[in-house]
């Protein structure tokens, strides 16, 4: 029987969320991808091998979770790890040309779809003491000027729902950490109303280096929880 760990990857078919399910396979765990673009996800399954496999699902429908959650489980038999880096966000993002619409809709996708898996995942992470790492943002973690209305209340808003999870469900072995990462070159960039050009993503940090940072919290002993992790680039 395959005893290795199983972790579920949401936004797992690009930038941080990809590598963090390369870094996880290559470590050891078999990985589920999920996200919305079901070629995307078979392309990042199949670069990394027989340890991952692709599941799509919309994150904020939350009868498409519930069904990809007991699929996870049809799969694998077990869940142990949640990697939750699905995050949306728009150009139009200040309370000056913002729409109230757009704002729903990316709160929906940072806070909304992390508590939709997150409590659909909970029974079997109690089962097996799971890990959990929320990729936010260093918006989440102290103010950034251009972050945007939405992005930034949703994202300072998941540290609130990991404490939360931490409190309540120590007693089972969950453990939870909010990340929040600074810049990062990834194609998420593209929706800032001022697009970084190449010397400026040359500086940023890369989804690998966010990776291992997950990475190191996916491997720490069942008796350690790293609640918060911020990092940034130096310049």
């Amino acid at each position: 029987m395959d005893d290795r760990r199983v972790l579920w990857v949401t936004g797992g078919g690009s930038g941080m969320g990809a590598a963090a399910a390369r870094s996880a396979a290559a470590a050891g765990w078999r990985v589920v991808v999920s996200g919305r673009r079901p070629d995307v996800l078979e392309e990042t399954a199949a670069a990394i091998g027989p340890a991952a496999s692709a599941l799509p699902v919309d994150v904020r429908d939350v009868g498409a979770v519930a069904a990809a959650r007991a699929e996870v489980l049809e799969r694998h038999g077990r869940l142990d790890g949640l990697v939750l880096a699905a995050g949306a966000n728009t150009p139009r993002r200040r309370w000056a040309d913002q729409d109230v619409a757009t704002f729903h809709d990316v709160v929906a996708t940072n806070l909304g779809a992390v508590a939709t898996v997150l409590d659909a995942a909970l029974p079997d992470l109690r089962r097996s003491a799971g890990v959990v790492v929320v990729v936010s943002s260093v918006a989440g973690w102290a103010h950034r000027d251009g972050a945007g209305v939405a992005y930034s209340a949703s994202k300072t808003a998941l540290g609130a729902l990991v404490r939360t999870l931490n409190a309540e469900e120590a007693r089972h072995g969950v453990r939870a950490c909010h990340l929040c990462p600074g810049d990062v070159a990834t194609d998420f960039l593209d929706l800032r109303p001022e697009v970084p050009d190449a010397a400026a993503r040359a500086r940023m940090l890369t989804p690998d280096d966010v990776a291992a940072t997950i990475q190191h919290v996916l491997d720490a002993p069942a008796h350690v929880r790293v609640d918060e992790l911020v990092i940034t680039p130096v310049v």
